[in-house]
């Protein structure tokens, strides 16, 4: 034990005395230097107090890097410490890029969002809808309307992750929760059984956060003629330089995955995830039957990666020479889409396509920018694009608790937003 603290220590002085020497330039980016050291404190800090196992963050300001820095640890027990370049699951991180993905076919003239999806995917037809009952129950109704594309981009569809009403269908279907690693079926055939299940909405009545873009995935499959893996490379991946962002692990990358822990809120500590297991395990990102891609929570990546990507959406389509998406397409992506559908987190929230939507920062106590998009992922990772700032933040750790109660975003925010001049 005591060589991990002086391993801390290390990690701490270094980086703090490297960036000390890279703050001076902060100012030319409307940085004030010297309160941006909170910031690198509070990073050293989370690490240090054992509250998080290890970070890396990374900060756009003006179209430059003003950070990309590594904190703790990879893996704890092993003494491991964590590297700028190590690769993370992202998780719901994952929709976002989708939601370019559909994007970009509706600019090729192959879809619109309008669409009905039975257009593409029959089996969605003729919708069920699971309705509780007086006395007790529920009874399976039809959809009073068909799901559109649009539906899934919003979350509207009335589609879960199967932990609603008739929950017990879902759980019996193997199709429950939001990981889909450890299947040995094509995403295609897993969508297939998610058409057949009782949904908890009727759609266009209710914001349900659910397979709205696994199903996304299969429909590009489908539209594309080339599996999501394929499609996304080609046309988000290679052209935004997102190298190490998959949905599997390359054995080549094997050591630089970084180590999933438990948060324990009851005695505020952390354990190292089981080897085996779904989503709160280490997954089967390396491993398992490498069949399934889900457009909804399935891809790993890295904060440069990730960092290009945000990029991409903060020039309103625009990486270096490549014009990924039009500004109107970026525009639609990040407005508010639910037309007065409530968004469950609360006053000044909303949903654009794949990403939450401020709009009245006020109402919700957030710092930053009304209109700026929000987005994150099931192991505790969290990005921001604030437009109006010309700012790009993506926080990347790998903890699983559903009680995690640090709010160590909403403090790194802060801290950040305190820092502009």
């Amino acid at each position: 034990m005591r060589n991990l603290f002086k391993g801390v220590f290390i990690l701490i002085f270094n980086i703090s005395f490297s960036q000390q020497l890279e703050l001076k330039s902060l100012e030319k980016v409307g940085i004030d230097s010297y309160r941006f050291q909170r910031v690198l404190n509070e990073l050293d800090n989370l690490s240090k107090e054992k509250k998080l196992p290890g970070t890396v963050t990374l900060i756009i300001k003006d179209n430059k890097v003003i950070l990309n820095q590594a904190n703790g640890y990879k893996d704890i027990e092993k003494e491991i410490l964590m590297k700028s370049d190590d690769i993370f699951r992202i998780a719901s991180q994952t929709k976002l890029i989708t939601s370019v993905a559909i994007m970009m076919l509706q600019e090729e003239g192959k879809l619109l969002i309008t669409d009905k999806l039975s257009k593409y995917i029959p089996e969605f037809k003729n919708s069920k809808v699971a309705e509780f009952k007086e006395g007790g129950g529920y009874e399976i109704v039809n959809a009073n309307t068909e799901i559109t594309i649009k539906h899934l981009l919003t979350h509207t569809a009335g589609i879960g992750y199967g932990m609603g009403i008739g929950a017990e269908e879902w759980k019996n279907s193997n199709v429950q929760g939001f990981y889909f690693s450890h299947l040995d079926e094509p995403i295609k055939e897993t969508v297939n059984k998610i058409a057949k299940l009782p949904h908890e909405a009727h759609p266009g009545t209710k914001f349900t956060y659910g397979y709205n873009y696994d199903i996304l995935g299969a429909l590009i499959e489908v539209v594309s003629g080339e599996s999501l893996d394929k499609f996304l490379k080609e046309k988000i991946f290679d052209p935004l330089e997102m190298v190490d962002t998959s949905f599997y692990l390359p054995k080549s990358k094997s050591e630089r995955l970084v180590t999933v822990y438990l948060y324990d809120s009851n005695n505020r500590s952390l354990h190292r995830a089981p080897d085996e297991g779904t989503y709160d395990s280490q997954g089967h990102y390396h491993k398992g039957p490498k069949k399934s891609f889900s457009g909804g929570a399935g891809l790993l990546s890295t904060s440069s990666d990730y960092g290009n990507f945000l990029s991409m959406i903060l020039n309103q389509g625009q990486f270096k020479d490549q014009k990924i998406l039009s500004r109107k397409s970026i525009e639609l992506i990040t407005r508010d889409n639910l037309n007065g559908i409530k968004y469950p987190w609360g006053d000044g929230w909303s949903f654009g396509l794949g990403v939450a939507v401020t709009i009245d920062s006020g109402a919700m106590s957030l710092i930053g920018s009304d209109g700026q998009i929000i987005g994150g992922g099931a192991y505790r990772t969290e990005f921001w694009v604030d437009s109006k700032e010309k700012l790009a933040v993506i926080i990347l750790t790998q903890v699983r608790d559903e009680n995690y109660d640090l709010k160590f975003h909403e403090k790194i925010r802060a801290l950040i937003y305190q820092s502009i001049i």
